[in-house]
C-alpha cells in the first residue's frame, strides 16, 4: 500500500484509491494529487500484478469471487490501516477508476457501513451472483449480476461517472449500480458524458475535490 497525503490523525479525511487493471497505485495518486487537498490521507493499495481480477467484472462470478474475494480484504485493510491512525470511519472515503472503481464500488456495498461515501469513476458493481440465463446486449453478451447487498447506507455520498459509450464499462450495469445504492439509502449523483472514452474528466476531479473539501473533521 502507497500513502499520500497529511497524516491520518491530522486529516480532515481519508481515502482508500483502487488503480485500474494493468496499472498501479502511483498511476490513482496521480488522480489524487490533481485534486489539491493536501489535509486528506489516502492510501492506494497495490493490486498483486496489477489487476484485482484477470477479467471483465462482467464475468461469471466462478471466474471473479476468489479473485474478488482478496482485493475486497485487501480494500478492507486500507480502511483499517487509516482508522487505526486515528481517522473515524465516518471521514472515510473509497474511490477508484475502471477495475478499480469496480472494487471500490463493491466494497462500499458489501462492507461500507458508516463510510462517508465513494466515487466510482467509470465502474459499476461487481454483483453478488450470476442471474438469470440469457446474455443481454446492453451488458456487452454477458449475463446479468443480481445485487443482493444488506444494510443500510444512510448519509453517505455516491459519485458514478461514465461515458456513453465505454468499452469497458457498460451504461447499463452503472444505471443499475445507482439504482442499487439508491434504494440502499445512499445520496446517488450519477454523470454520464456524451460520446466515447474511458477516463477520469474535468469533471470528476471537480466533484471530488469539492466532496472531500467539504467533509467535517
Amino acid at each position: 500500500m502507497k500513502r499520500a497525503g497529511a497524516a491520518a490523525g491530522a486529516a480532515r479525511a481519508g481515502l482508500v484509491l483502487a488503480h485500474g487493471r494493468g496499472g498501479y497505485a502511483d498511476d490513482i495518486l496521480r488522480v489524487f494529487h490533481q485534486l489539491d487537498v493536501g489535509d486528506v490521507a489516502v492510501i492506494a493499495p497495490q493490486a498483486p500484478g496489477n489487476s484485482w481480477w484477470p477479467t471483465s467484472f462482467l464475468a461469471p462470478m466462478a471466474q471473479l469471487r476468489p479473485h474478488l474475494d482478496a482485493s475486497l480484504a485487501t480494500m478492507q485493510a486500507a480502511i483499517a490501516a487509516l482508522m487505526a491512525d486515528g481517522l473515524p470511519r465516518s471521514r472515510i472515503w473509497l474511490g477508484g477508476f475502471s477495475q478499480g472503481a469496480c472494487l471500490a464500488l463493491e466494497t462500499f456495498a458489501r462492507d461500507g457501513a458508516g463510510l462517508a461515501g465513494v466515487f466510482g469513476l467509470s465502474g459499476g458493481l461487481v454483483g453478488t451472483e450470476d442471474a438469470g440465463t440469457t446474455p443481454e446486449a446492453a451488458l456487452y453478451g454477458h449475463l446479468p449480476k443480481a445485487f443482493d447487498y444488506t444494510g443500510r447506507r444512510d448519509g453517505a455520498r455516491v459519485w458514478l461517472s461514465v461515458h456513453a459509450s465505454d468499452a469497458h464499462i457498460p451504461v447499463r450495469r452503472v444505471e443499475d449500480t445507482a439504482f442499487v445504492l439508491d434504494r440502499m439509502g445512499a445520496d446517488v449523483q450519477l454523470q454520464i458524458h456524451p460520446g466515447a472514452g474511458h477516463a477520469v474528466l474535468r469533471e470528476d476531479i471537480a466533484l471530488m475535490r469539492g466532496w472531500l473539501g467539504s467533509a467535517q473533521r
